[in-house]
């Protein structure tokens, strides 16, 4: 039992840091030097791991999980676009899917980390005795 808490304790540390990281890939592959999303979604996220805040907890995922869902669309209709289902096809589709999933997914795990699991209650179950 104690175990899972442990990987319960570090699954709900990881949200921010691996949006830090996505939003790392997308500010990369965009190849643009000075990214303003970029660099406010990493700034925003900085400050969130450090104050953690409630709100904007909940606010930063489900705006990415809308923007995810907006952007999996597009990336539909570029696939449809495709005459054949060649490697260039796979490509869009591997790497596309990847991270919309894994940033929905993480977005996911940051709300139920702030909207459920209150940091009053994750302290008092962690504490000994």
């Amino acid at each position: 039992m104690d175990r899972m808490k442990k990987v319960k304790k570090i699954l709900l540390e990881l949200p921010e840091y691996l949006l830090i990281l996505s939003v790392i890939f997308y500010w990369f592959s965009s190849a643009v030097v000075v990214n303003p999303v970029a660099i406010t979604l990493i700034i925003v996220l900085i400050l969130q791991i450090i104050f953690k805040n409630r709100i904007v907890g909940i606010i930063i995922p489900s705006l990415l999980i809308m923007s995810c869902l907006f952007l999996l669309a597009a990336l539909m209709s570029e696939f449809k676009e495709f005459p054949t289902f060649n490697s260039d096809a796979k490509q869009l589709l591997f790497v596309g899917l990847s991270y919309f999933i894994s940033t929905i997914i993480v977005s996911v795990i940051m709300i139920y980390k702030y909207a459920i699991v209150s940091p009053e209650r994750e302290h008092l179950s962690t504490s000994p005795g």
